[in-house]
């Protein structure tokens, strides 16, 4: 028997949301298997779901997400429609952007998720814009950006870092340690094993804790949220996981050892949090194979309501694209 300080229904929430990320990209595994099924590249994030569903059950409603290409758990757990989301990752009409984002560029401002990138490193410094209006508006809201450790020795992400310690920005900055950046170990792009101890030249606070614990994910997600909200300034958390798949579906992985990938994947986050909340007596077996069912119906309905929606028509072509659209 574990203990947790976290109340029963938190843990079930992020268990929940665990398993619906989980099954929304063994889907799309699945479906791209299948010829002309998935437009475009699919970069997914199997084994990083604690991460996704621990930080985003710490932020408010208000807070501002920015993500990057492996976006999907972040968007599903900030609540995201699996529907809109399914249909615009087969850029479909009725997706989330119309079917012009496909899954790399996804924007779904009605949770607050400003947008996501495939271009390394371009988030934070937008996410820096974002948490600079939500300073000079004087909300309560801070924003959170998501990137990886690849992106982390990108000129960028260190412009963004050093902008917003110098304004005391309300930004947290939450790298996705998986490590793999495409096909480079991080002793290959990365000058220390510990990203996390970058922030202090920054001035700010940097922290580092297992990405594949979503209670420790969350715990310390709400500690350094409530340091962001406090007006003190930003804050960088390191979230340590591992890529269990390559770095898009076309990639076979072949540089990786088979036997790390079967040492990971015995930490598996959500095998691991099934685990302890059945040894802690919160979940039952039935009340665990229910929250597994649902989430197939869910993402079973996903598929079919992206299979019927049709593609967006040639007079879409400008819609969306210009805040004032160009007069005919």
């Amino acid at each position: 028997m574990t203990e947790s300080q976290l109340i029963p229904d938190l843990r079930i929430r992020l268990y929940t949301s665990m398993v619906l990320a989980r099954t929304f990209e063994e889907t799309i595994v699945a479906l791209c298997k299948e010829p002309g099924r998935m437009p475009g590249m699919q970069i997914l994030a199997n084994g990083q779901e604690a991460i996704a569903a621990g930080m985003v059950a710490a932020l408010d409603p208000e807070d501002v997400i920015v993500s990057n290409h492996r976006s999907h758990g972040h968007l599903l757990a900030r609540g995201a429609d699996p529907n809109a989301l399914m249909a615009e990752i087969m850029a479909k009409e009725s997706g989330v952007n119309g079917g012009k984002a496909g899954t790399l560029h996804l924007a779904v401002p009605e949770v607050n998720v400003l947008m996501t990138s495939t271009v390394v490193g371009a988030g934070p410094p937008l996410a820096a814009g974002a948490a600079f209006a939500q300073q000079y508006t004087g909300g309560p809201g801070i924003t959170v950006v998501f990137f990886g450790d690849g992106a982390a020795a990108e000129g960028s992400v260190h412009e963004a870092m050093n902008l917003a310690g110098v304004w005391k920005l309300p930004l947290l900055f939450v790298c996705e340690n998986n490590c793999w950046a495409g096909a480079q170990r991080p002793e290959e792009h990365c000058a220390t094993r510990h990203i996390f101890q970058r922030a202090s030249g920054y001035d700010m606070p940097g922290r580092s804790v297992d990405g594949n614990d979503v209670e420790a994910v969350y715990t310390l997600g709400a500690e350094l949220v409530d340091y962001c909200r406090s007006g003190k300034g930003p804050a960088f958390m390191e979230a340590l996981t591992y890529r269990m798949r390559g770095h898009g579906e076309q990639d076979p992985q072949h540089y990786v050892d088979p036997k790390e990938l079967e040492s990971w994947a015995a930490r598996c986050p959500v095998r691991r949090y099934r685990q302890r909340l059945l040894d802690d007596g919160v979940l039952s077996e039935a009340q665990i194979r229910a929250i597994d069912q649902d989430a197939e119906a869910r993402v079973a309905a996903a598929v079919a309501f992206g299979d019927a929606s049709p593609y967006p028509g040639p007079g879409t072509a400008l819609t969306d694209v210009f805040v004032q659209p160009p007069s005919a």
